[in-house]
């Protein structure tokens, strides 16, 4: 595999309030597969996201994808790459429209409406449950339709890498299997995209991943990889250091 068919991290080292959460971590992620990262609050998960993502410096370390230094890009040009991230607390514009929330991140990476509007087409055709969320507002939508938003909204934009931040937790059933259809359905129509999911609870994640990787205090334990292992063994139990 060559550094343009992947997301590569090399002694990725980040800090928050001085407190050391990320600890030189090295790691790649194929590109053309679904990655999981699972480890129990407070790992590191969202920390390894939102370092990526340029919205946290590193301490010391480079992340690269698909060629280009990304810790030379600011946080802001990282979308103009075809990076869409996803965060946890889903975070939609309240006064936005969905359809407006979903073509804004397009619009600021510069995307004429004929980009945009086939975007929008693909985004919906991976998740059909957003077609009638379209006209909501985005202030009126539940937390699991907040998730699916994200998603699509992250769909939007992530040409080539998407970040999904606890996608899951907290979801119904139902719902639950409709997102796991939709990451198979996007596989299947952008079969050379990034994907990586991060999750406390590994069993929620069921078939969705192609290989897990299971963080602990900021390091990556190598395990078998099977999707339904729990968030971190008992074995290697370690105690929460600091919030993600």
């Amino acid at each position: 595999m060559t550094s343009s068919e992947r997301l590569q991290l090399i002694d990725v080292s980040a800090e928050i309030v001085r407190v050391p959460i990320l600890r030189r971590i090295q790691a790649e992620f194929p590109c053309g597969s679904i990655t999981a990262i699972v480890g129990r609050n407070g790992a590191g998960k969202t920390t390894l996201l939102r370092a990526i993502m340029g919205l946290l410096p590193l301490k010391e370390g480079t992340v690269t994808f698909r060629g280009t230094e990304l810790t030379r890009v600011p946080a802001h040009g990282r979308a103009r790459l075809g990076i869409g991230y996803a965060p946890q607390e889903r975070v939609m514009f309240p006064t936005f429209s969905v359809e407006e929330n979903l073509r804004l991140p397009c619009q600021v990476a510069g995307m004429n409406k004929a980009q945009v509007d086939e975007r929008l087409a693909l985004t919906l055709d991976i998740v059909p449950q957003l077609k009638v969320m379209l006209p909501r507002s985005g202030a009126a939508l539940s937390g699991g339709q907040g998730k699916m938003a994200a998603l699509g909204r992250a769909l939007m934009i992530g040409e080539h890498l998407v970040l999904l931040d606890e996608p899951f937790q907290g979801l119904a059933p139902a719902l639950a299997t409709e997102y796991s259809n939709a990451l198979k359905r996007l596989q299947q129509r952008l079969p050379q995209l990034c994907i990586v999911v991060t999750e406390s609870n590994g069993s929620l994640l069921k078939d969705v991943p192609d290989r897990v990787l299971h963080i602990e205090r900021g390091e990556f334990l190598e395990q078998p990889m099977h999707p339904v292992d729990s968030a971190v063994p008992s074995s290697h139990f370690v105690p929460m250091e600091a919030s993600q």
